[in-house]
């Protein structure tokens, strides 16, 4: 998703355990891809009217796990490069947590609609060599990582991978995929998530992610067809928005994928409106057309969403007890909390009244904490 204006608290809840062992690791945190421009802007996270360091204050409140993206080479921004994940990561350590790395493939937003190649590939026409480009740059990032002791603990081969990744401006959204070079393209991603952990003594966990739980299950057995299997997540996202599926109908999915693969499953992605007020030129994304009843756009509303949505996730777990995995990711949280707006290098902020009230008092939903696997207010 391509957020462009604060809309809802975003959180990360991710419960899951390597295959064979006994222990459950329940993992919460949150996408603070966008914190450094933020920052760098004079924007700030803000606690009980208090600033806060983002990852510290997370910390806090029970997160371990961070999420951030990558560019190939936004030439029409200077963050959500190499350099910035690298100072993105380094904060997540500092603050006691893990990450998880997010290829987009693209020089700007991927997601469910659009997948268009970076322009330093454009001119490869030929699979082999695409694939061979992409595998380079997925390990040479790794390893870029690796050198630095930033390797992260999972990575997104890939961002909402709906369609046919590096795509075309032109392809559309529902043009039909050509699974045999999609395929190559994957399995040269994955490879160099693997290949790049062998020399490592962190061996990343990878992820392919979809938007919408009404394509996930679709896209998975396509993609089964083509040879594509080699990997240990299935990430989804979920907004009212955009899908026809309620919470049970999203839980049903997941609980059909668990039947049906090895890999653990993941909200990688959700949001709600905390609130609809909007004070300034910017549109809500996330405005009325999102809302789901029951759940209206309050802080409360908010929470209760979150809450009901992740033990929706939480209860489709396995049978058996020695695999649990699921999780539960709100994308993108300075666009939550009232910091401000940040776009590109005009680095503007613009604040509504929602917005200061957001960042001089600390939204409900941060409050959630787990007990006895269950999230809690």
């Amino acid at each position: 998703m391509n957020p462009q204006r604060s809309w809802g608290l975003l959180l990360l809840c991710i419960l899951v355990a390597p295959a064979g062992a006994g222990a459950r690791t329940l993992y919460l945190g949150a996408d603070l891809s966008y914190v450094n421009e933020l920052e760098d802007c004079g924007g700030r996270i803000r606690e009980n009217g208090a600033a806060k360091d983002p990852f510290e204050l997370f910390h806090e409140h029970g997160a371990n796990m961070i999420r951030v993206r990558l560019w190939n080479n936004a030439t029409w921004t200077r963050y959500s490069n190499l350099d910035d994940v690298k100072k993105t990561i380094r904060r997540t350590r500092a603050a006691g947590m893990q990450s998880l790395l997010d290829f987009h493939y693209s020089d700007d937003w991927a997601d469910g609609g659009k997948q268009i190649i970076p322009a330093a590939w454009a001119n490869i026409t030929d699979t082999d060599a695409l694939a061979e480009a992409l595998y380079r740059f997925t390990f040479d990032t790794l390893a870029a990582l690796d050198h630095d002791g930033l390797m992260p603990q999972w990575v997104q081969v890939g961002n909402e991978t709906n369609g046919e990744i590096l795509g075309q401006a032109d392809w559309g959204e529902h043009r039909p995929i050509h699974w045999e070079r999609n395929a190559k393209l994957f399995q040269a991603g994955i490879r160099a998530v693997r290949d790049a952990g062998a020399k490592s003594s962190m061996q990343p966990r990878v992820m392919l992610h979809i938007a919408q739980p009404e394509n996930v299950l679709p896209w998975f057995e396509a993609a089964t067809k083509a040879g594509v299997t080699d990997y240990d997540l299935i990430g989804i996202s979920y907004y009212g928005k955009w899908s026809k599926y309620s919470i049970a109908g999203l839980g049903t999915v997941i609980r059909q994928l668990r039947a049906r693969y090895k890999a653990d499953v993941i909200v990688v992605e959700t949001a709600y409106p905390w609130t609809l007020e909007s004070a300034d030129s910017m549109n809500n994304i996330l405005g009325e057309d999102s809302l789901i009843p029951g759940y209206p756009a309050t802080p409360d509303g908010q929470k209760r969403y979150l809450i009901d949505l992740t033990q929706t996730v939480v209860r489709q777990r396995r049978q058996r007890h020695d695999l649990l995995g699921t999780g539960v990711d709100l994308d993108e949280v300075p666009h939550a909390l009232g910091t401000g707006v940040v776009l590109g290098e005009r680095r503007a902020l613009q604040f509504s009244p929602a917005q200061r009230a957001a960042a001089r008092n600390r939204i409900p939903a941060l409050s959630l904490s787990v007990k006895d696997g269950q999230l809690v207010p």
